[in-house]
Formats: structure tokens, sequence, C-alpha cells
């Protein structure tokens, strides 16, 4: 599933939009993001999180297109970290996402791969 969070966007907008590409296999599921988790994009994937079925008990995110992270989105990776009991991996994490990550030091309780 893919979902394209872009409603009311003007079309210089739209150039920092979130793609979101969804699946399932078995417990885990995993998502493909693209494009720039900021505030409104983190709202929401957070509405996507909470709609996530029990059934699933580990998420993975992969962030090979990640372009941009706000303080939104890194909020948004505490709380799907908690939601999945510290079961969340990120995958493919740039080298300047992963320096606002390790600067808040949230290097030190996810998983990276």
């Amino acid at each position: 599933m893919i979902i394209r969070m872009q409603n009311g966007l003007s079309p210089r907008e739209r150039e920092k939009n979130m793609t979101i590409e969804k699946s399932v296999s078995g417990q885990t599921a995993e998502w493909k993001l693209s494009g720039w988790l900021d505030t409104g994009s983190a709202q929401e994937l957070e509405a996507e999180l909470n709609e996530l079925s029990p059934d699933v008990t580990a998420l993975v995110f992969d962030c090979s297109g990640l372009e941009y992270i706000a303080s939104a989105g890194l909020r948004l990776f505490v709380a799907a970290h908690k939601k999945m009991n510290g079961a969340l991996t990120l995958l493919h994490v740039s080298d300047e996402i992963m320096e606002v990550i390790r600067m808040t030091g949230l290097d030190k309780h996810m998983r990276f791969e």
C-alpha cells in the first residue's frame, strides 16, 4: 500500500511531501519512508501508527528515501519504539539524518541496520 501525504499542499510544498510504502509479513510491518518527515507528515504518520494492527509486533522503517527529519519525526520514532515495545528497526539511515539522531542520543536506544 502506498500513501502519499500531500493533501492541500501547493506544488512547491509537494516537493517536500512524504510517501510511505507499507507492507506486512507475518507479525512484522515494514514502512518505506520517502521525502520529508516534518511536523505535518509526522502527524499523518502517527495516525497510521495508531491504526496498526495489534497482530503486528515489530516495525521496520526503511529510511533509504528519507531526505529530512524534523523534531516531530524524531518524536514519532520514539512513539513507534514505545508502541512496538522496542521492536523497531531503522534501515538505511542517511549520514545526515543519523547525525541528527546521534545528537539526540536516540541512537543508543534504537536498532539500526
